[in-house]
């Protein structure tokens, strides 16, 4: 598999004013005095998410209150019990290397009020700067004003349809724009020549994204690309409508994308080829309603793995309600057309489906589909590499091989069942009224109408957590195998893919949530080994170069660590015996590992990974402690 190209382009020399950061703003720090804004666990948290969205709100299955509640509980590890100081001399470690001196100083563990070696943000000696973490009081947990601060240093307050691209960009094409025709041109000399270039990007978008979510039939696709790269000028007059186009240029911006995402290449290729749908976009969505989802969903699809992407809150939003104006989401609607049409806008429908879930959840915002709305069944598994006939018999499967490896289309089904738990997670563990529908089945349960409706009774609560539970157990079970070998980057092409979501959905289900406020022992010894194996399946992801170094990865990682480090700090147990009879502080160091690797894309990881490493050390001494 060869890299996308690394594209030098004078359109990237100036970036937007949106893409023109400003410096960070650096608050003054009196000697023996907390500063004013003090970044924690919660407020990385909310600049991870909202960067990905432009938004302000986070909800509850955010995990942003139990960023908070593991903040709380790290004064047990300190000697007073005060709170919990996280101090920049860590910013120079590297994973599994805590040295003992900074700077010539030994390494110590301050409280409150403590000063520490000046060391700057990027793990350098040098300018003196202010101690980069340190937690709030408890009353002061809740104060946002600090967090709305810094946001403002890293993302626009205005949020944009298309992400960090202003209209202007839209409207009025860079010279690089409008000279980029078909093939695109070699910008560099790998060895690889442009239609061989465009067959890997291609081949990467259909093993990778469209098995996440099927929105383009390959067949139809590869004829559009042949008449392409046949007639490139005839295509450019009109031969191709702009809904054509405009879906070339994406599948190529996503394929480069998502190679990104998974090797920590450059982004300006997918930029460029982005920009450049982006000039077929506006006669496209004027096409009909189908063509606008679409391109929305497309969109959509890039915006996962490309940071300067389109807003994803808003697109996933926009497709969603355009999608139940067109009725996809009722079976009467699919009655009179042709089957292959019909099974092509489920595919679509449900792809919309899956990205509220994910865009949702993330936030803990409300869905834009709702579960109880729809009433059509799933797209089916038969694609167009399927052999199977109706009048298959016993020697025909023997002699073809081929029809045992399970179709393509199985993989989205597989990976939609796990958005449908996590909804239903989402809805019964972390809905705020999901205690008064446990009070109303109650009540219903009593068969009295007259009947107050009660408390859900801890029986109720366990039983809802143990359906889900074993919901997740039995998607595990049911995975399509054996997995298609189509491309070794793939990350779920990959058993461990499957492991790592299990183990994260587990976590979200078991950590401290409005259903259950308060944990017992049982509990947090689940969590504790559900954010343990999540851990261990994201680095072994990373080891076997799987893993995609996305935002939704990187808060999938931050959230199970933060799971790990409360599980384990709030057994009630002597903590030095948990952390000789668990491997926590290993698994934490893997998640050292894993957030050196994300500082590549991300800066808030360098942060973040100075924290964790902070907790690890302390986690060291606590442990060797007589």
């Amino acid at each position: 598999m060869q890299p996308p190209r690394q594209i030098n382009q004078q359109a990237y020399a100036s970036p937007s004013p949106t893409q023109q950061r400003p410096p960070s703003r650096t608050p003054t720090v009196v000697p023996g005095q907390v500063p004013a804004e003090t970044p924690s666990f919660a407020q990385e948290l909310k600049e991870l998410t909202l960067e990905a969205t432009a938004e302000r709100h986070l909800g509850s299955s955010s995990g942003l209150a139990f960023a908070k509640l593991t903040q709380m509980i790290l004064c047990r590890l300190t000697p007073d019990k005060a709170d919990f100081v996280f101090t920049n001399e860590m910013t120079t470690m590297t994973s599994r290397s805590l040295p003992e001196t900074v700077e010539g100083e030994p390494r110590t563990h301050p409280t409150v009020g403590t000063t520490t070696t000046a060391v700057n943000n990027f793990g350098y000696a040098g300018s003196v700067e202010p101690a980069m973490m340190d937690f709030n009081s408890p009353s002061d947990l809740f104060n946002n004003s600090s967090v709305f601060n810094s946001l403002s240093d890293s993302i626009s307050v205005y949020p944009l349809l298309f992400g960090d691209v202003f209209l202007s960009d839209i409207m009025e094409p860079t010279a690089a724009l409008a000279n980029l025709a078909w093939p695109p041109p070699a910008m560099c000399d790998d060895g690889v020549g442009d239609q061989e270039h465009v067959a890997i990007l291609v081949d990467f978008y259909f093993a990778h994204s469209n098995t996440l979510y099927p929105i383009v039939e390959r067949g139809p696709f590869m004829t559009t690309l042949a008449q392409l790269q046949t007639d490139p000028a005839g295509a450019a007059a009109g031969a191709l409508s702009p809904l054509d186009l405009f879906r070339v240029w994406m599948v190529l911006a996503i394929g480069s994308t998502a190679f990104s995402s998974v090797s920590l290449t450059d982004e300006s290729e997918p930029m460029l080829y982005y920009n450049k749908a982006l000039q077929y976009a506006e006669e496209a969505l004027a096409i009909n309603e189908m063509a606008a989802i679409e391109v929305l969903t497309l969109q959509v699809s890039y915006s996962f793995f490309n940071q300067l992407g389109p807003n994803t809150w808003f697109l996933v939003g926009m497709a969603a309600r355009v999608a139940l104006g067109c009725g996809l989401h009722t079976a009467s609607t699919y009655d009179k057309l042709p089957p292959d049409v019909a099974e092509q806008r489920k595919r679509i429908f449900f792809c919309i489906y899956m990205m509220d879930r994910v865009a949702s959840i993330a936030l803990g915002r409300p869905f834009a589909l709702h579960d109880d709305d729809i009433d059509v069944e799933p797209f089916s598994a038969t694609d167009e590499s399927s052999l199977q006939t109706a009048s298959t018999t016993e020697s025909f499967l023997f002699d073809n091989p081929l029809t045992l490896q399970p179709p393509l289309l199985s993989i989205p089904l597989h990976i939609l069942s796990l958005r449908r738990i996590a909804s239903r997670i989402a809805r019964k563990v972390y809905s705020p009224s999901a205690s008064r529908a446990a009070a109303l089945a109650a009540k219903a349960a009593n068969k009295d109408p007259n009947a107050r409706p009660s408390a859900p009774t801890p029986s109720s609560r366990e039983a809802t957590l143990t359906e889900l539970h074993q919901e997740l157990v039995e998607w595990r079970r049911t995975m399509p195998f054996p997995l298609p070998d189509l491309d070794s980057r793939v990350p779920h092409l990959s058993s461990t893919w499957y492991d790592f979501n299990y183990y994260t959905h587990l976590a979200s289900l078991y950590r401290p949530s409005p259903l259950f406020p308060v944990m017992d022992a049982h509990r947090v010894k689940i969590l504790a080994n559900a954010a343990a194996m999540a851990l261990r399946h994201a680095y072994s992801l990373h080891q076997q170069q799987r893993l995609a170094y996305n935002w939704l990865n990187f808060l999938s990682i931050f959230t199970v660590s933060l799971s790990l480090i409360y599980a384990t700090t709030a057994q009630p147990a002597n903590l030095a015996t948990v952390l000789r009879q668990t491997r926590a502080i290993d698994d934490l160091e893997l998640a050292v590992e894993l957030f050196e690797k994300l500082s590549v894309k991300f800066a808030a990881a360098r942060k973040i990974r100075s924290m964790v490493a902070e907790i690890v050390a302390r986690y060291r001494d606590v442990r060797e402690a007589l």
